[in-house]
């Protein structure tokens, strides 16, 4: 009997419904209700949807324009996001305006929402800073050789949060821009020269005025070492076992690697060949 008596009380309630939407009144209410509302959110849609196309081919004028005028490429990257989050942001609030929505609330509710995510968010605005810092300094750029938080490598990618870094043996590390901008930065292509050093030891009883000359010598047939400043050799220690010769010679900061290899072996081969060296 309950059941009897739930079906019929649906299928009442249903029939009231069925005549109130037969009303004319109630159409006339639906017909002003889209009249004003309707035409409203079609206003919105569209300034969102073309004023978000708008920012977006704004920023990404901006950005191919940087980096046509030889702008570093991170820097190019972080403005024109900054700049399409800032227009965006104009577009919603204009949006939200034809809708009815005041602005004034509006803003104090993302402020509000933007204070609460900071609070829980503090480790992360401290990267986020310490990448804006990063990006002004430019105390190192892409391609750069560095030890930066404690890693020795090849700087990959900036970010705003974190870094990546290569090493040698093409391990990828990413390490937060807090240790970075925390800690010291050696950067080994920041200067257009280097300066190769190099120790070379030789029995006690070796001709000194010999061994420099075999040394010089190789060094001025190096074409990669640099007139300016001159190429040095100079004795560091010497004692009745052995003489020691301290090399200093100045390259492009490329052919680093490359001239103090060279050096070494042309030094063994020469030593070798006049009997300096076993």
């Amino acid at each position: 009997m309950p059941i009897l008596l739930q079906v019929d009380t649906v299928m009442t309630n249903t029939a009231a419904k069925a005549e109130e939407l037969a009303r004319p009144e109630f159409w006339d209410k639906v017909l002003k209700f889209v009249q004003v509302y309707g035409i409203k959110l079609i206003i919105a849609l569209l300034i969102f949807f073309i004023g978000k196309w708008i920012a977006g081919l704004i920023a990404g004028g901006i950005r191919k324009m940087m980096v046509h005028r030889k702008s570093d490429v991170t820097i190019a990257s972080f403005v024109s996001n900054i700049l399409y989050a800032l227009m965006l942001l104009i577009v919603v609030l204009t949006a939200l305006s034809v809708l009815g929505v005041k602005t004034s609330s509006f803003m104090v509710i993302v402020s509000a929402a933007v204070l609460a995510i900071g609070m829980s968010m503090q480790g992360t605005l401290s990267q986020f800073a310490s990448g804006v810092m990063l990006i002004g300094l430019r105390p190192f750029k892409i391609g750069d050789s560095v030890i930066a938080g404690g890693q020795a490598g090849t700087v990959h990618e900036i970010g705003i949060i974190s870094t990546t870094i290569l090493t040698s043996d093409n391990k990828k590390i990413i390490v937060p821009n807090s240790a970075i901008v925390g800690g010291a930065i050696t950067n080994f292509s920041a200067m257009p020269t280097r300066k190769v050093e190099l120790s070379v030891a030789v029995p006690g009883n070796t001709d000194m005025n010999k061994a420099r000359d075999l040394i010089k010598g190789i060094i001025n047939a190096e074409t990669r070492i640099l007139k300016d400043p001159a190429p040095e050799v100079a004795i560091t220690d010497a004692s009745a076992a052995e003489v020691k010769y301290g090399i200093a010679a100045h390259v492009n900061n490329a052919d680093l690697g490359a001239v103090q290899s060279a050096l070494l072996e042309k030094i063994k081969l020469a030593f070798t060949e006049a009997g300096i060296w076993a």
